[in-house]
């Protein structure tokens, strides 16, 4: 039996869509049939190369430069996408930051400041600029999030914090404009083998050791961990039609490591 998934009309907005996980998110959408434009801060040639991929297998992707803190550059993509394509179906906050692993006792304002700007305020910005377009036809929001929300790792202080108002962010927007057919759901990532993980885990000194692994590993139901394409294929369902009646959720994709 074949499973075919089907979008409202425009593109959807893959923010970070570069990324290890952005990367494969907008790959599968394209697969899927709709139109893809990602988003990228500094990796320019990485945003064009997996476009040019996607278009040369018959897809439709176009890649946009963009900081997520300028709320004025994120208004000027909303807007030329609007007109461009007609609407925005989805939006898909993939982006992710190297973000030092610090206990709460040794962490500086700065980096705080400089961590709430970039996900809690950014991911803000995304919505302000965005939520009048999508109540025109309704439209879903996907934010990418953390399984450390279910079971706090001591040391990720600076992805769960601002991950956690953004849940309520999220709660928020389903429960107040369902009636617009908007629809808003989170992502709770466990340790997905693709992206910053990789990076971080070949530092030298790298917080996530042997050790580190091994505890994870301990921790989860499934004993392997993820892959980028069992969190794609999600976020692409919920951006589907198929999954209209699905908002406010928190889903785990982290091999039992919440239970």
């Amino acid at each position: 039996m074949t499973f075919t998934l089907n979008f409202s009309e425009g593109i959807a907005l893959v923010v970070g869509g570069s990324g290890g996980i952005g990367s494969v998110i907008a790959s599968r959408l394209a697969m899927a049939g709709t139109q893809v434009a990602i988003t990228y801060y500094k990796n320019r040639s990485a945003a064009e190369d997996l476009c040019a991929e996607i278009n040369q297998k018959g897809g439709q992707c176009f890649p946009y430069e963009l900081d997520i803190r300028d709320d004025k550059a994120v208004a000027k993509l909303i807007e030329e996408l609007v007109g461009e394509f007609s609407n925005i179906h989805s939006v898909i906050n993939a982006a992710g930051f190297d973000i030092p692993q610090k206990m709460i006792a040794d962490l500086d304002q700065e980096t705080w400041h400089q961590v709430i700007d970039s996900d809690l305020n950014g991911f803000f910005n995304l919505v302000s600029c965005s939520l009048k377009h999508l109540r025109k036809s309704g439209g879903s929001y996907i934010f990418i999030s953390s399984a450390g929300l279910l079971r706090y790792p001591p040391g990720d202080i600076l992805s769960v914090a601002p991950k956690a108002a953004i849940e309520s962010l999220i709660k928020g927007i389903a429960k107040e404009e369902g009636v617009n057919n908007i629809r808003a759901n989170s992502i709770a990532l466990g340790v997905i083998e693709t992206g910053i993980f990789l990076r971080l885990k070949n530092q030298d000194n790298s917080f996530f050791d042997d050790e580190w692994e091994a505890t994870v590993l301990k921790n989860l139901a499934l004993k392997r961990f993820g892959k980028p394409e069992e969190v794609a294929d999600l976020a692409v369902f919920l951006a589907s039609e198929q999954a209209s009646y699905i908002t406010g959720q928190f889903i785990a994709v982290d091999g039992g490591y919440g239970i």
